[in-house]
């Protein structure tokens, strides 16, 4: 019984995780994405590929990947773009800022790997795919 708890617990915790990190980035990639729409060639360029390839992958990073984690859908994988992006942002664009400016980034990249490393728990669309595959062989 403890143990059922204990794995009940760490699937809410990880449905808690990937519901606040996806949505709090949300609020930061639907603004981008908008101006994607409308001027990407206005966007900062931090690594050199130019600002509308900067601002495409900042969108799916922050919008896609985003909607995947709270959804649970390829959690590990779509983890890993917003993990970059906040690693660029913390290091490169407020690199030269105080920590307070890279701390927001830095929280964000250890949400980020830790969803990396656990996977999206039982209450994910990942959980659920498996389960849907492993039932029909």
């Amino acid at each position: 019984m403890v143990e059922k708890t204990k794995a009940w617990g760490q699937a809410f915790g990880l449905l808690v995780l990937r519901c606040a990190l996806g949505g709090m980035m949300l609020t930061h990639g639907w603004p981008k994405l908008l101006r994607l729409l409308e001027t990407p060639e206005k966007f900062a360029d931090p690594i050199g590929l130019g600002p509308e390839i900067s601002l495409g992958l900042t969108v799916f990073a922050e919008f896609v990947c985003a909607l995947l984690i709270i959804f649970g859908a390829w959690t590990r994988l779509a983890a890993f773009p917003l993990l970059v992006t906040m690693l660029v942002a913390a290091f490169i664009v407020h690199g030269d800022d105080p920590f307070k400016k890279q701390e927001l980034a830095l929280l964000y990249a250890a949400g980020c790997l830790t969803l990396m490393l656990q996977g999206g728990g039982r209450v994910a669309l990942d959980s659920w795919m498996r389960s849907r595959r492993e039932s029909s062989n």
